[in-house]
């Protein structure tokens, strides 16, 4: 969520920044074209037009690009806050099959077997991964450790491409 808010306000900024620079410049520019249309002849009255309407386009094409990334920024962040609920649903699933584990709970309880097959599917690569000690009915289920640790880094993984495609370079 964090990173959607600094999107946010990055796009912000750097939109209001684009936006007094351009103003700026166009100041500049009609007043120097102004300052200079009296003491022009028709020929170079013709040039600065051509000139003013060539600058009128690229500022217009600027301003279309400029919304475009924005507009694919905030899509790929809509993108990224599903991909981040969905990988908190799995944590969250993970973590309490582990407590469950860890503190012994009965096989046949129908929770247990719940919490069992809706986390199957995610664990089921990392079983017997490595030794998972136990005690009595206790047991402290390290390849599932393994696998949260596993799906946190592919969820950052994925959340940094993601960056990558909101975010355009604008530096070396």
């Amino acid at each position: 969520m964090m990173e959607d808010e600094k999107l946010a306000i990055d796009e912000s900024r750097r939109m209001a920044q684009h936006e007094a620079i351009k103003g700026t410049v166009r100041e500049e520019v009609h007043s120097e074209i102004a300052r200079k249309a009296d003491r022009l002849n028709p020929v170079e009255k013709a040039e600065a037009d051509q000139m003013a309407g060539e600058l009128k386009s690229k500022a217009v094409h600027e301003v279309r690009e400029t919304e475009t990334e924005i507009e694919r920024a905030r899509g790929v962040a809509r993108v990224s806050q599903v991909i981040d609920y969905i990988f908190y649903v799995i944590y969250g699933i993970i973590a309490l099959e582990i407590i469950l584990e860890l503190i012994g709970a009965r096989e046949s309880n129908g929770f247990k077997n719940f919490i069992d097959t809706i986390a199957s599917p995610f664990l089921a690569p990392f079983r017997g991964l490595v030794a998972d000690p136990a005690s009595g009915a206790m047991q402290l289920r390290l390849s599932y450790i393994v696998a949260l640790a596993v799906y946190l880094l592919l969820h950052l993984a994925i959340n940094g491409l993601l960056r990558l495609l909101a975010h355009r370079k604008t530096a070396v």
